[in-house]
């Protein structure tokens, strides 16, 4: 199949799945999974990449392993996290309701498949990878395979230390900032966005994949500017009002650094 092929058979998958996400957020009054639903979409499509594309069996599996992996945790991380807080949805969603008035469902309709559309776009470079025929692993994929282990670790060990944090009664209302937190205000995000430069760094194993680095840069600006660090600032100096402000004041806003005192 060619990647054009390829790339919009795995965008209908991923529509239909996704249109099947938002019927179900209807039934729970909860669009707040579109969050877990987005992350799995990866490994969905990854699978599907991994069926259609007739590269290097052995490079296929490790870079299916490498995406699924992340897709799998965050998605699962996600879910958790949603389940244990609904009914209450996160106040993303509920803002998008008031914004939306009574029309709601049908514009939350566009936003679940736009998110389909957007996982098509940030993956359409990892088909090249599953087509590639050449028999041995590159210098560049070791080295992304290397980056995205740490970035994975990095990830886990940031939301591990935050609920650890947020379990123990004695912290609530307080601020975060043990172990990678004390260094920076969002180390999940941090990593998070190192995982798709590592993605990158294994994409350059591919001929002529220079341009895929649309996809990391793409992540990296809404982390920092749109979905990730804006609303996660706001939403803390809600809660937690001076420490909060005194925490930014010491302590790097993404890229783990020392802080002030």
């Amino acid at each position: 199949m060619s990647v054009y092929e390829i790339f919009f058979l795995t965008m209908g998958f991923t529509v239909v799945a996704m249109y099947w996400v938002r019927i179900r957020s209807v039934k729970l009054e909860n669009f707040g999974i579109v969050d877990a639903a987005w992350s799995a979409g990866f490994l969905l499509q990854a699978i599907l990449f991994f069926y259609f594309g007739e590269g290097w069996f052995w490079r296929k599996l490790l870079f299916l392993l490498m995406v699924g992996s992340w897709s799998f945790r965050l998605a699962y991380y996600l879910g958790r996290r949603i389940y244990s807080h609904h009914p209450k949805e996160d106040t993303r969603y509920e803002q998008l309701r008031k914004e939306y008035g009574a029309d709601y469902k049908k514009r939350f309709l566009y936003f679940f498949e736009m998110q389909a559309v957007s996982i098509s776009i940030l993956t359409l470079p990892f088909i090249f990878v599953f087509k590639n025929p050449v028999n041995e692993i590159g210098i560049f994929e070791y080295i992304g395979l290397f980056a995205f282990v740490i970035s994975l670790l990095g990830e886990s060990l940031a939301d591990l230390q935050m609920n650890t944090f947020k379990s123990n009664p004695v912290n609530k209302g307080k601020v975060c900032n043990v172990g990678l937190w004390r260094y920076s205000r969002h180390p999940n995000y941090f990593f998070e966005s190192c995982i798709w430069f590592s993605f990158f760094i294994f994409m350059l194993g591919t001929p002529n994949l220079i341009w895929s680095i649309y996809s990391p840069l793409i992540i990296l600006v809404l982390l920092l500017k749109v979905t990730g660090v804006p609303p996660s600032e706001a939403q803390s100096l809600k809660t937690r009002g001076e420490a909060y402000k005194e925490y930014q004041r010491k302590t790097s806003v993404f890229v783990p650094w020392f802080t002030k005192e």
